[in-house]
């Protein structure tokens, strides 16, 4: 069977250099494209130590329309991944402009080099942040979407944008991936999630503060009307997530339509939880303050993943306690390699 090509943009970044690696597994070629504003190309080489095979990589930005079509255009790609964006939700409030530039101007540039060079074939990374404040759980993808940030506001644009287009031309076959709490690392620990600076999200915060790089991780509300009084989210492993992009892609490749679909496991684990767990796969205690709630926090919110079931034959399959498990692994992977320097200043926080 020939190889099929794809491009996956953002390649560097950690849910994409996932799938990366499941990609080449499975006998993808695949052409990598990153900015690496937010990650190293250094990722490539262990992504390449894992599944055997390199990845053809171009340090570009897409919006950068020249390069994209001479991407696009030389290498018969049949489909693209589009993982490249900002995401974090406290940064994009702050700094509005540059979320739409990134992630609604970077897309439609995208978009507009795919068109060009005939290639209609996209597997949009979403979030589960469309929703906002969710009226009813587990969500379904009919419910009302309702964003509260700019970040999550980027993403409902680009799936507009994307509706748009297939109106304008029926031959688009769009795949839109909305994500829940993507965690966890490859089992080997050669990669995982690397955030700069202070984690934005709870399962690296926690992992932080098990290496005594923070004093203690801070939950934010343990007054909500759940079962110990913490907030309770969708958790699912990277691995999952990246068996849904393959399967997406599949569909897509298959000539069947487009769709939109959450992606999560169905279950929700609250934070203490959470933190319980890591504490079973790290084998140290794990210190925690009960804080105020968030303003815009919400008791619960996980996904009904029953169309992508349906859909696609997928279904998450690791739970918690592997999630952290790898998590961990790859943790003691990245103290061992650092560089000596100094420790970030400790806070205590949580997502």
């Amino acid at each position: 069977m020939n190889q099929r090509t794809v491009l996956v943009t953002g390649a560097t970044g950690y849910i994409a250099s996932h799938v990366c690696v499941l990609l080449l597994q499975r006998g993808f070629e695949v052409i990598g494209l990153d900015n690496l504003s937010n990650s190293t190309v250094d990722v490539l080489e262990r992504v390449r130590e894992i599944a055997g095979r390199p990845i053809p990589f171009m340090q570009a930005d897409v919006r950068d329309t020249r390069t994209l079509s001479e991407v696009l255009a030389g290498r018969r790609v049949e489909a693209v991944l589009h993982f490249a964006g900002l995401k974090s939700v406290s940064e994009s409030v702050a700094q509005p402009l540059s979320y739409f530039d990134n992630n609604v101007h970077g897309t439609v540039t995208l978009l507009q080099a795919m068109s060009l060079a005939q290639v209609k074939r996209l597997i949009f990374s979403s979030s589960a942040t469309v929703y906002g404040q969710p009226e009813v759980v587990p969500i379904q993808e009919s419910a009302r979407v309702s964003v509260t940030n700019p970040y999550g506001r980027s993403k409902l644009f680009v799936e507009e944008i994307l509706a748009d287009l297939h109106r304008s031309d029926s031959t688009w076959s769009i795949g839109v991936l909305r994500y829940f709490n993507p965690v966890g690392a490859h089992s080997s620990g050669l990669i995982g999630e690397k955030p700069k600076g202070t984690p934005n999200n709870l399962m690296p915060y926690i992992a932080e503060v098990a290496v005594g790089l923070r004093p203690y991780v801070s939950v934010f509300g343990g007054d909500y009307p759940t079962a110990d009084g913490t907030g309770v989210r969708d958790y699912i492993h990277v691995m999952d997530l990246a068996e849904a992009h393959v399967a997406a892609l599949e569909h897509l490749l298959g000539g069947n339509p487009g769709f939109t679909l959450n992606v999560g496991t169905g279950r929700g684990y609250s934070v203490l939880e959470v933190i319980r767990a890591y504490e079973r796969a790290s084998g140290r205690p794990i210190p925690h303050k009960i804080v105020a709630r968030r303003p815009g926090d919400v008791a619960e919110c996980f996904a009904d993943p029953t169309a992508a079931q349906e859909l696609l034959g997928w279904s998450a399959r690791l739970p918690l306690d592997r999630m952290c498990a790898d998590q961990w692994r790859w943790q003691q992977h990245k103290e061992s390699h650092q560089q000596e320097g100094s420790a970030p200043t400790p806070r205590g926080r949580a997502s």
